[in-house]
């Protein structure tokens, strides 16, 4: 048996409208080019024939029971047999006669190929405004800036991938967030990726399509979030901690004042909390990376390895060390009491003694608990 070359890869929950146009254009690609490969229908539990149409071209027909794009995709993916795959929706918004570009990068070694609609050309009324000048723009620019990457239209619906290696992947999302794990990952893990330009028509059904803009964008967001915990959790993190750490320690010893403001008690307070805050969005960083470390995740960032360097042993010193400080200033706070016969104090000078007191011993548990979480983390489990 020949080695299939190709596999083009259709996602489909009924497309009986535009199947059969995509079918025909990718058969056509296949024979111009003298392609080896095979057209395949990732059908997602079509109710209006759309298998029929797909069996009775030629096409093979593989069945996900589990609904979702990303599932379509994954169960099309695994079904595979061409050494790469094109993978494209089948409402005829994406020519499948133009694929040679994909095939010439796939061909020459990368592992993921990309099509970039804005460098290609979108037709008029293809793309929704929203998307076209919002989501798409922001989404991917958040990408490349995550993760360093330089693909420019993140969410293309047409691309092409080595079929092993994406398989390696073992990406596991089920829904529209699919197309940003799929570069995610991939960048991740260093794969050869490159984009080429491909154009957006009009789609030729009548019914609405399946993707939800505000559901959908949210859900490529909060992917793309969760896989940066250095911009999630450790950055804002860290920029909270010492902004309020600047302004508890100049507020401790006297109120200041700027351009007629005066800040005082009140803003110590909320100083003291941006810096709890910190602290915490800090150690979710560690809680990530460590996790990430022991279940792969997400690759270890050599940058931040030191996070997985936090253990109970050095959470419970650092925390004595802290909660001990807290402690000494209180008993310096209550020494003053008792020089006042513990009676009445000022609150405003006390309380710039005692806050900071309390802010550093709830740190200083922080800290320990943080580390205890974290070598519960690191136990291996036993069940297969």
């Amino acid at each position: 048996m020949n080695e299939v070359e190709l596999t083009i890869l259709m996602p489909c929950l009924n497309e009986a409208e535009t199947l059969a146009t995509c079918i025909q254009k990718a058969q056509s690609f296949l024979d111009a080019h003298g392609v080896s490969g095979e057209v395949l229908i990732a059908d997602n539990g079509s109710t209006d024939g759309s298998q029929e149409i797909a069996k009775g071209l030629g096409a093979r027909v593989v069945d996900v029971p589990q609904r979702g794009y990303g599932a379509a995709l994954i169960g099309g993916t695994n079904a595979a047999r061409g050494r790469y795959t094109v993978m494209g929706d089948a409402d005829d918004s994406y020519d499948f006669t133009a694929l040679l570009p994909f095939l010439e990068r796939l061909r020459a070694g990368d592992d993921l190929v990309m099509g970039n609609r804005f460098a290609g050309g979108i037709e008029r009324g293809a793309m929704p405004w929203l998307h076209k000048y919002v989501g798409n723009p922001v989404l991917s620019l958040v990408g490349r800036v995550f993760f360093r990457s330089r693909i420019r239209d993140f969410h293309c619906g047409l691309r092409g991938y080595n079929t092993e290696r994406m398989r390696a992947l073992e990406l596991k999302t089920l829904g529209m967030e699919f197309a940003s794990e799929m570069v995610v990952q991939a960048t991740l893990r260093r794969y050869a990726i490159s984009e080429v330009p491909t154009t957006l028509a009009v789609d030729g059904r009548s019914r609405p399509p399946h993707l939800r803009s505000f559901r959908d964008g949210w859900r490529h967001l909060k992917f793309l979030l969760m896989h940066a915990p250095n911009w999630l959790f450790l950055y804002p993190g860290i920029i909270c901690f010492v902004i309020g750490l600047i302004a508890t320690a100049a507020l401790t010893a006297y109120p200041v004042r700027i351009q007629g403001v005066t800040f005082d008690i009140n803003t110590l307070l909320y100083a003291i909390l941006l810096m709890i805050v910190g602290v915490n969005a800090f150690f979710f960083a560690v809680f990530t990376k460590v996790y990430a470390m022991e279940s792969g995740f997400i690759p270890v960032d050599k940058r931040t390895q030191f996070l997985c360097d936090f253990t109970a042993n050095r959470g419970a010193a650092l925390g004595a060390v802290l909660i001990g400080i807290g402690i000494a200033v209180s008993i310096f706070a209550i020494l003053v009491w008792k020089d006042a016969s513990f009676g009445p104090l000022n609150p405003e000078s006390m309380m710039r003694v005692t806050l900071p007191a309390l802010a550093v011993i709830v740190i200083g548990i922080q800290c320990i608990f943080a580390g205890f979480f974290v070598d519960i983390l690191r136990i291996k489990s036993c069940r297969q």
